[in-house]
């Protein structure tokens, strides 16, 4: 009898040991996204004090192109006037927001799918972490991402980057090689309407040109001039500022 019994209690015991497959998979699953998540928080913590490397979309038009323009400078070598220029144009909020500018994306839905309303911050998720496209499978971790990285970074970091992974041009990432591409210069002698000119092309760099702008893009680059001069004027440009 007591044999009887401990074969009893060794195959309970063997029966529990034993988990059904798909809670396998879950545990697994979990592990494997929280190591992800860590790898991204340690990349975002790095990349507030390293210039990150090249991102996905890049690698694709260097390997498509055959090389790609693109040279690091910091923020106190780019021009003031890009800088608010690049604010102007894409994000006039952002010193005011969190990541995400609810009256653009209010205005973004009122006036149907063909308005943009992505701000500064989740370009720089998209251009350095993730890759281009608008299906939410990308969509939904640049949600999860752009709060962390405003977070971890200051706003004068967030538009740092993203004046030096933008692209300008076909092949032509980051202001210094759109500054001399374009104008033969570098990114701190911009003038006014030549960093207009180059904020004037960022929605749509590969149809747009600064050096020869149609007379419409002539009219947007005004416009952009008076935002930067308004931005400066009523403060917000003041998180970003040296």
């Amino acid at each position: 009898m007591a044999r009887s019994g401990a074969k009893t209690r060794a195959r309970s015991k063997g029966a529990g040991s034993a988990q059904p497959l798909w809670r396998r998979g879950l545990r697994w699953l979990g592990r494997g996204l929280g190591g992800f998540a860590a790898v991204l928080l340690l990349l975002i913590l790095v990349f507030a004090v390293v210039p990150p490397p090249p991102g996905i979309y890049m690698l694709q038009e260097s390997r498509r192109l055959g090389g790609i323009q693109r040279d690091w400078v910091p923020m106190d070598r780019i021009s003031p006037h890009m800088q608010r220029a690049a604010v102007a144009a894409e994000d006039a909020n952002f010193c005011l927001h969190w990541g995400f500018d609810m009256n653009e994306i209010r205005r973004a839905l009122d006036q149907g799918r063909g308005r943009g309303a992505s701000t500064i911050s989740q370009q720089v998720v998209k251009n350095v972490f993730l890759w281009h496209g608008r299906t939410w499978f990308r969509k939904a971790p640049e949600a999860v991402l752009t709060p962390v990285v405003e977070t971890f970074w200051s706003k004068r970091r967030i538009l740092e980057v993203y004046l030096n992974v933008a692209e300008f041009d076909t092949g032509v990432f980051g202001v210094e090689a759109a500054a001399r591409h374009y104008f033969g210069t570098d990114a701190a002698s911009l003038s006014p309407t030549q960093a207009a000119r180059l904020a004037m092309v960022l929605p749509n760099p590969k149809e747009r040109s600064a050096s020869r702008p149609t007379d419409a893009q002539r009219r947007r680059t005004a416009a952009i001039l008076d935002g930067a001069a308004t931005i400066r004027a009523d403060g917000r440009s003041a998180c970003f500022e040296g």
